[in-house]
C-alpha cells in the first residue's frame, strides 16, 4: 500500500497492532496476546521489540504489557499515571507522558492525543486509576503519519487531529458497544481526512457487532477501509 511508505502494520487482533517502520523500529501497541481469542494462532512476534505503547489501562490492551515488555527489552510509552501503574508491576523502562506531549522513539515522533472512553486498571486489588485514555499519532520518518485512537467514542477534536497532524492511515475501533461503531467512525473519518482506514476492535466478544464492510459502505469511495484479518500485515 503506497499511503504506507514502506512502513507495515500488522493486526493481532482486537485493538493490537505491530507497526514496523522501513528502517525496522518495531512498536507494539495495547498488547493483549494470552486472553485474546482473536491473536493469530501460532503468531510469533519478533524477538526485539524497543516499544510498547498503551492507550489505557482495560485489561483488554495491558494484560500482556508487563510480560510482553520484559520479554522483548520494551519500554512502555503510557499516560503518566499507567507508566507508573505497569513500573510497579515490574516494567523497568517506561516512559510516562500525557496529552498533547510528544517523545522521539528512534525514527518515530509518538504523540499522544485526546481519546474519549474510560481508562480503570483492575487487578486483584481493585480498580485503580490510571489516567485517562489517549490515542497516538505516529509520524514516522521518510514515512506515513499513522493514527491510532484507542477506544473511542467519535468527538468533533478529531479535526484538530487532522489540521495540526494529517494523518494518512487511521487505526479506528468499529465494534460498538464500548466504543464508537461503523455509523460513528464514519464520521470519524470524515472529521480526520484519512484515506486508508484499518479497523480494530471488531469482532472479539459478541457485542462488538461492528464490520469493516458496514463502514465501507458510510464512507466515500475514495476512502479505503481494509478488510483485514488478524496476523494480516498491510
Amino acid at each position: 500500500m503506497s499511503s504506507l511508505k514502506g512502513t507495515r502494520v500488522t493486526w493481532l487482533g482486537h485493538a493490537t497492532v505491530l507497526v514496523t517502520t522501513a528502517k525496522g523500529t518495531n512498536i507494539l501497541i495495547d498488547p493483549f496476546i494470552g486472553g485474546n481469542p482473536k491473536y493469530p494462532k501460532g503468531y510469533e512476534l519478533p524477538s526485539k521489540i524497543p516499544y510498547i505503547l498503551l492507550t489505557h489501562g482495560h485489561g483488554d490492551h495491558i494484560s500482556d504489557a508487563v510480560p510482553a515488555a520484559k520479554k522483548h527489552g520494551s519500554t512502555v510509552v503510557a499516560i503518566y499515571e499507567l507508566a507508573d501503574y505497569v513500573k510497579g508491576q515490574g516494567v523497568s523502562e517506561i516512559i510516562g507522558m500525557n496529552l498533547g506531549g510528544t517523545v522521539q522513539l528512534d525514527d518515530v515522533a509518538a504523540t499522544m492525543v485526546e481519546a474519549k472512553h474510560s481508562s480503570g486498571a483492575q487487578d486483584e486489588h481493585g480498580t485503580h486509576y490510571v489516567g485517562v485514555a489517549a490515542g497516538y499519532v505516529l509520524t514516522v520518518a521518510e514515512g506515513p503519519v499513522l493514527y491510532h485512537a484507542g477506544d473511542t467514542a467519535v468527538f468533533g477534536d478529531m479535526a484538530l487531529i487532522r489540521d495540526v497532524y494529517e494523518p494518512e492511515v487511521a487505526m479506528l475501533p468499529i465494534g460498538g458497544f464500548y466504543t464508537m461503531g461503523p455509523k460513528e467512525a464514519a464520521h470519524a473519518v470524515r472529521l480526520l481526512g484519512a484515506k486508508t482506514i484499518l479497523p480494530l476492535h471488531f469482532g472479539t466478544f459478541p457485542p462488538l457487532t461492528g464490520t469493516p464492510q458496514q463502514l465501507a459502505s458510510l464512507v466515500d469511495k475514495d476512502v479505503k477501509v481494509v478488510e483485514w484479518q488478524p496476523g494480516e500485515t498491510v
